[in-house]
This record gives structure tokens, C-alpha cells and sequence, in this order.
């Protein structure tokens, strides 16, 4: 069976500079910690996963440097979409046009 992510990106300077995601990350984080609860959301710098060309959309509203939290979970991106206005969200299911979901790119 296909996994499906869920996600929020942005600029890499909004999500890291400009709004508190850290902390919002670390809330969530001690949220499941609480709960005993497996971590299910990364935090992706330069996410490969929006080269794919069902995502070209969306790519285009991420301005390079990018960044995105992905999760198998839809509520923790309602919670951080709550939190974070200009973000955009979608959804993809790891296929061949995106094999890791969690891979990033590097730039030289």
C-alpha cells in the first residue's frame, strides 16, 4: 500500500526567520511525547519532493531557498496551516516521480 504525505511549504527564510516553527515543532514533539505517540512529521530544507511534476504548482509559490514539514499525518499540517498564513499544503503519495519523500536536495 502507498503512503500518502501531507505538507506545508514555504520560503526557507519565512518558515525559519520570520515565524516561530521551531517552537511550534517542539510543542507538537512534547504533545507526543506525552502521548507516547511515534514522531510522525519532519522538518525538509530544500524538499526534493517538490521538483516532482504534480507538485510544479506549488513549487512555483515556494520562492528557492524552500523548505516544508511533511507528515503521514493530515491533522498536524491542519494544526501548523492554522498557525502559519502563507504557507501552501497539498499532498502526494510516494510513488515513482517521488521515491524518498523525505529527500532533499543540496545545491552546490
Amino acid at each position: 500500500m502507498s503512503q500518502t504525505y501531507y505538507f506545508i511549504a514555504a520560503s526557507r527564510k519565512f518558515l525559519c526567520e520570520q515565524e516561530p516553527l521551531s517552537e511550534f515543532l517542539k510543542e507538537r514533539a512534547k504533545n507526543y511525547s506525552d502521548r507516547r505517540k511515534e514522531i510522525d512529521f519532519w522538518f525538509l530544507e530544500n524538499p526534493a519532493f517538490l521538483e516532482a511534476p504534480e507538485l510544479a504548482e506549488i513549487k512555483k509559490t515556494c520562492p528557492v531557498p524552500s523548505a516544508a514539514v511533511v507528515s503521514t499525518d493530515p491533522q498536524v499540517i491542519r494544526w501548523l496551516k492554522l498557525r502559519l498564513e502563507f504557507v501552501a499544503t497539498g499532498e502526494f503519495i510516494a510513488s515513482s516521480s517521488i521515491p524518498d519523500p523525505l529527500a532533499v536536495l543540496s545545491f552546490s
